[in-house]
């Protein structure tokens, strides 16, 4: 007897140790989250969805919110058309060549990143390795996910949902999270591929996440903090911030209200608005009244020191999201329709400025003012690619408000940003560049060459001054406005503009793997470096294909894009396009002989004979009031593709069908 309880004191000693060990820990730290190696699971739709180890949800707010305001209700204003309408002829051989050779190269670029860096933040095009850059929960995979969706790359898109399912929000190196980046790739991602497909997980990691971006905004006056630091947000240990851009601020409106819209929890909407009120009553106080400079103090409530006044880095997302609310809310908010109105028009007259050229192209460009703390302004004749959004943001507000004259300064700049890719010899133009403004924006304007510096070791393109950052970093922002302005004008210039650029950014972009960044728009071989950002895949590759794709895919007068180029469904067009959905789900349910309607052993004469007889049956041109059929027609000719290629259907039979059958 005695042997059996010999061990027992020293047993109960351990456990005494480890008890008064834990009571210390959580002691000092009341929030302290064991981690366990294990999850519990579930099955949701045939996918592994697992739940972060940590809910935001159950943290209770220091500084609780009394009175939370929801999303207007009522019945959505019938706003104005804002996409043309297209005739038969805008879909041809040309076209479809047109837009196979993008999906080609997202293909390329995707099969990369899922040899090299599956799960990884980025992949690294030169070395061929995956890096984390955005807390490590595969943003490339979650920024992607709409593009695959949009382009039939559903069996990519299913691979890719298997490994979103599962991501732990709380896992991940840093101790804090970027509240922009975070919420633009991430949280935007997920809603815009959850909207497409209708897959649950989708919601439920977007709502895991949306609940730790609103401990975000747990400080004394509900305004949010730049970087999300976890123990500081669970501790109740936050204050809005002295200094943060107006980008971080209000680039969250979109996606913080569909949470809302999409969980009817009002929580995510009130946060935003709250930044909104901060907004429209600051706007009339700035240097220049509509304007808001690039900083503000949100813990006080005012201004900061610098006075910069741009539509570029830290400003351009926040003016862009402005007409996209008034869509977005059905123009049940009139503020957003004011402050719209307030900011564009200041734009146009203090920031816009016509850039000296040989020829004289009548043509916008976006610049800098900044003032001194005497108030003398200086004004900087830059060229920002990112400001090359605004173009798009013109025209967009010129169909949503009717105004005509923002259509015009829309199509003067994003001709602007398409003359600066057409002057360089890769056709691609540099990050950021110096011009010689003309004294009238709207007149006629003398080419002065001897104004120009002469630079012999670094030669310009006549126009150009000065190319302060010449490289290209892969970015969308030309290309989205180009999209805009063929969309909402049909006019096949715009087409025309986007194919010269596409040629361009391939010659000068592309690597053995995938696509990468580039030092020198001035060089024809400019040195490469190992970086392919993920909005390659999730902006730049989408717009390209939009242009050459079918007009009922993502019809602007239905949707809504984010400034990561995810689309939200806006109302009233939500319940039709809910209709559609689950039409789409059930196609796209199907593998590629199921489409097709033919046999595993079908011979290539009846792959091709099923094809053109489905193709007659579902192309949009013969189903003109179903939005649904353009991407039918689409999930067909993914599946001929597929299947008329036999290395291809052999890799398929081989790989992807054991997907379908897990599923």
């Amino acid at each position: 007897m005695p042997s059996q309880f010999a061990g027992r004191p020293l047993r109960r000693f351990v456990v005494v140790v480890i008890f008064f060990a834990i009571v210390t820990l959580l002691w000092r730290n009341p929030d302290f989250t064991p981690s366990f190696p294990g999850r519990a699971t579930e099955m949701i739709n045939g996918y592994k969805y697992a739940p972060s180890r940590f809910d935001w949800s159950r943290i209770k707010p220091r500084y609780a919110v009394g009175d939370i305001k929801s999303p207007p209700s009522g019945r959505p204003k019938r706003l104005p058309k804002v996409q043309a309408k297209f005739g038969s002829d805008a879909q041809n051989e040309k076209t479809l060549a047109r837009k196979t050779a993008i999906k080609n190269k997202f293909l390329k670029s995707w099969e990369a990143y899922k040899t090299y860096a599956w799960t990884k933040d980025e992949l690294m095009p030169l070395s061929g390795r995956g890096k984390n850059t955005f807390c490590g929960w595969s943003a490339q995979l979650v920024d992607a996910l709409d593009t695959l969706w949009i382009m039939g790359l559903k069996d990519e898109f299913r691979l890719a949902v298997a490994e979103v399912a599962l991501i732990d929000w709380q896992s991940t190196s840093q101790r804090k999270i970027n509240l922009f980046e975070t919420t633009i790739r991430y949280l935007g991602g997920l809603l815009s591929a959850y909207e497409l497909s209708e897959e649950r997980v989708l919601l439920l990691k977007a709502i895991e996440l949306g609940d730790a971006l609103f401990a975000a905004f747990d400080t004394p006056n509900r305004l949010p903090v730049k970087w999300l630091e976890f123990e500081r947000a669970k501790n109740g240990r936050q204050e809005a911030e002295t200094s943060m851009s107006i980008a971080v601020g209000g680039t969250l409106f979109l996606e913080f209200t569909r949470l809302s819209q999409l969980t009817k929890d009002p929580k995510y909407y009130d946060a935003a608005e709250r930044v909104k009120k901060f907004f429209n009553e600051y706007q009339p106080k700035s240097h220049i009244p509509g304007l808001w400079p690039r900083d503000l103090n949100y813990r006080e409530k005012t201004g900061t020191e610098n006075h910069r006044y741009t539509m570029g880095a830290g400003a351009d997302s926040f003016y862009e999201y402005l007409p996209k609310m008034h869509a977005l809310l059905g123009g049940l908010d009139p503020e957003y329709e004011k402050m719209t109105v307030a900011a564009l028009d200041a734009t146009r007259d203090h920031l816009l400025y016509r850039p000296m050229t040989p020829k004289d192209e009548n043509i916008l460009l976006s610049g800098v003012v900044i003032f001194s703390d005497d108030g003398n302004a200086r004004y900087y004749a830059e060229m920002h690619h990112l400001t090359c959004f605004a173009g798009g943001m013109y025209a967009l507000a010129a169909k949503l408000l009717k105004r005509d004259d923002y259509l015009d300064v829309g199509s003067r700049l994003t001709g602007g940003c398409v003359w600066a890719y057409d002057s360089f010899p890769t056709n691609i133009m540099p990050e950021i560049s110096e011009h010689i403004p003309c004294k009238d924006k709207n007149g006629p304007c003398e080419y002065k060459a001897e104004s120009f510096p002469s630079n012999s070791e670094s030669p310009l393109p006549d126009g150009f001054v000065r190319a302060r950052e010449p490289g290209y970093k892969l970015r969308p922002e030309a290309i989205e406005s180009v999209f805009y302005m063929w969309r909402i004008t049909g006019d096949q210039k715009w087409r025309d503009a986007a194919w010269r650029m596409w040629e361009g950014i391939v010659k000068a972009t592309e690597t053995q793997l995938a696509f990468a960044s580039i030092e020198n728009v001035a060089e024809q071989k400019s040195e490469k470096v190992d970086s392919m950002e993920t909005f390659w895949l999730a902006e730049t590759l989408k717009y390209f294909y939009l242009i050459f794709e079918d007009d009922h895919v993502l019809n602007l007068d239905e949707w809504v894009f984010n400034s990561e180029a995810h689309p939200f469904k806006r109302p009233p067009a939500s319940l039709r396009a809910f209709t559609t959905s689950c039409r789409l789900h059930d196609v796209a349910a199907k593998n590629h002989y199921e489409r097709l309607n033919i046999r595993h052993d079908a011979t290539p004469a009846e792959i091709k004979k099923s094809f053109y007889k489905l193709s007659k049956v579902h192309h949009p041109d013969a189903n003109p009031s179903d939005p649904s059929a353009s991407h039918t027609f689409s999930l067909l000719s993914e599946s001929y593709t597929v299947l008329s290629d036999p290395p291809r259907r052999a890799s398929y039979d081989r790989d992807v069908l054991r997907l379908h059958h897990q599923h």
